[in-house]
């Protein structure tokens, strides 16, 4: 499969309340969907950098978050006062998505083809999009974000059974500690997943080459 071309137009769009911009390739389809979310202050614009990471052939949907943040931009969940969210704070999200992610709205959209992406915050929402079996996914990635509280005891029903899931982390990273990435790989292996772990030295980022093991991980999955 080859890269996403950057010079197909997207398209801003308004469902349910829900902003997206939306790249959708030329032709009849069906096409797989990936679903690319945004970290704290982000917006439906943030995410297209790795969307060069995906597949030509595919529809590619970044929503907006929710909530606007006090400190510019929106987040995924209304912040209280706590460090971190936790699983169930995700729910008003998990909800809009999913309603909005569907072929009435994407007619050309084939959803057994799955997949999400989230960036920081948005790797937390992807992951409790999963742990709720929100929808059924093909794959996953979740990119310097963590696990929310909460998905402990959930390993018996092990709701990521045989999910293949790609998560990265910098050692560097300031504002997701390392240690949370890795305590989010064992919760997520306990939870059945298949996981790809791509550690490497930055801060809150990506480098090169988890860059291209990203690309590679959704020719495979």
């Amino acid at each position: 499969m080859g890269n996403l071309d950057t010079h197909l137009p997207t398209h801003l769009l308004e469902i349910n309340n829900l902003v997206i911009q939306a790249r959708i390739p030329p032709g009849e389809g069906p096409f797989p969907v990936f679903t690319i979310l945004h970290g704290w202050t982000g917006d439906e614009n943030s995410m297209w950098i790795f969307a060069s990471q995906l597949p030509v052939n595919a529809i590619v949907l970044s929503p907006r978050g929710l909530y606007e943040s006090p400190m510019g931009g929106y987040s995924w969940y209304q912040k209280r006062d706590k460090a971190w969210p936790v699983l169930n704070d995700f729910d008003s999200a998990i909800d809009s998505l999913t309603d909005v992610l569907t072929t009435e709205f994407f007619p050309k959209g084939d959803f057994s083809q799955f997949r999400m992406l989230g960036f920081s915050l948005g790797a937390a929402l992807v992951y409790s999009f999963a742990l709720k079996q929100a929808k059924p996914l093909r794959a996953l990635a979740g990119l310097s974000g963590f696990v929310p509280d909460g998905a402990t005891g959930l390993e018996e029903a092990r709701p990521l059974q045989d999910l293949a899931v790609f998560i990265a982390h910098g050692t560097r990273d300031q504002l997701v500690p390392i240690e949370r990435a890795r305590q989010g790989v064992e919760v997520l292996r306990q939870t059945g997943a298949i996981i790809s772990y791509c550690e490497h030295e930055a801060g809150h980022k990506l480098n090169a080459d988890c860059f291209r093991s990203l690309q590679i991980f959704f020719q495979m999955n």
